[in-house]
Formats: C-alpha cells, sequence, structure tokens
C-alpha cells in the first residue's frame, strides 16, 4: 500500500492508493497493513455520532456502552465511496444478514465523512439501508466541512478511509479495524464466540 497521510485525504488518492491483496482478505480478523492505522487491542472509546436512525429509518441512538457484553460490529462508510459499494456494503450484507439476530452482536453503520460533504449527507443514511436492505441503525458522523477536522470515528478509531470495519469484543476492545473482512470466516468466527 502506497504512503497516506492521515491529514490529507482525497478520493481519488485513496482509491489509488487502497488496493488490496487477496492475503489481506483471507482473514477476518488480521494485522493492518499499516501500524498508525487502526487502534486494534485497544479498548474502544465511545462513540461521538450525534444522528443515528434505527433499522426501520426512525431517530435513534446507539452507544457502545448500550451494548457491554456484546460483539459489536461497526461500518464505516460513505455513500460515495465506490469501495463500500463494491465490497464494503455487500460483505456487511452478508455477515449481518447471517447474525442480525444474535442476542450477543450488535450491528451499525457510521457514514464517516471526510469529504465530498455535499454528497455523503444524512438523508443517505436511510438510502442506503434501503439500497442494501440494511436492517441495522445507521449513523451520520460528519466532520468539519473545511477540513480542520475528520469525524470523531476516524480520529477516535484512526481509520484509514472507507469502507472500514471494526470488531470490538465483548470486553469493548478493538479485535479488528481494518479495510475489508472476509464475510464468511467473520460469520465462522462470531458464530462460536457467540454459540
Amino acid at each position: 500500500m502506497r504512503d497516506l497521510q492521515i491529514t490529507k485525504f482525497s478520493r481519488r488518492r485513496f482509491l489509488s492508493a487502497s488496493g488490496l491483496s487477496a492475503a489481506a482478505l483471507a482473514l477476518p480478523f488480521k494485522v493492518n497493513a499499516r501500524s498508525d492505522y487502526g487502534i486494534k487491542g485497544r479498548v474502544a472509546p465511545e462513540l461521538e455520532v450525534d444522528h443515528w436512525i434505527d433499522a426501520d429509518g426512525k431517530p435513534a441512538t446507539f452507544k457502545l456502552s448500550t451494548h457491554k457484553g456484546k460483539w459489536v460490529f461497526l461500518k464505516c462508510w460513505q455513500s460515495w465511496c465506490p469501495g463500500c459499494h463494491s465490497h464494503g456494503f455487500p460483505a456487511l450484507k452478508i455477515i449481518s444478514d447471517a447474525l442480525v439476530g444474535n442476542p450477543k452482536i450488535a450491528f451499525a453503520g457510521i457514514q464517516t465523512v471526510f469529504e465530498g460533504f455535499e454528497v455523503n449527507t444524512e438523508d443517505k443514511l436511510r438510502d442506503i439501508q434501503l439500497q442494501y436492505d440494511l436492517h441495522i441503525p445507521m449513523g451520520h458522523d460528519a466532520g468539519d466541512v473545511n477540513g480542520d477536522r475528520h469525524p470523531s470515528t476516524m480520529r477516535n478509531y484512526r481509520t484509514g478511509g472507507t469502507p472500514w470495519m471494526i470488531l470490538i469484543d465483548p470486553d469493548g476492545v478493538v479485535v479488528f479495524n481494518g479495510f475489508n473482512i472476509n464475510s464468511d470466516r467473520a460469520i465462522e468466527f462470531l458464530s462460536k464466540q457467540t454459540a
């Protein structure tokens, strides 16, 4: 992976630099390609997202503290992100469809807007739920439109852009924090952990 400056993201630069190898997709919980991204092994900070909708598109809240003792699967995305549409949302759909009824797992999607503020808007939350038939809460976490600040989720979890997936164990520790996840292996892993 080419070097990316965490302080400056451009969609074109991200897409050209984020070519994922087959090896990166082999395991659901692989060490991140860049050590300066992600917080794997650390306690997950509480989410600082103010705008949420529930699985039915109604105003809601989502706090990690509410899901203490559960596995929490977070998907960070932007509505205009090609990688989110080509593999991020399809992976989320497969994993959430297989496990969304499991009382030991909580799912949420967060639109982490660090660019394209005029396109990646709050109204896209429901659009994405409907487009991919996702029955999970969705949040909108926009950074500063002037570029002075990335969204809180990006800063707190040191994400490298979108699509980005985060898995938090029942003790509140981040066990996966990266661009891609193997859906089948993630389902197998989580099914065993929650049996």
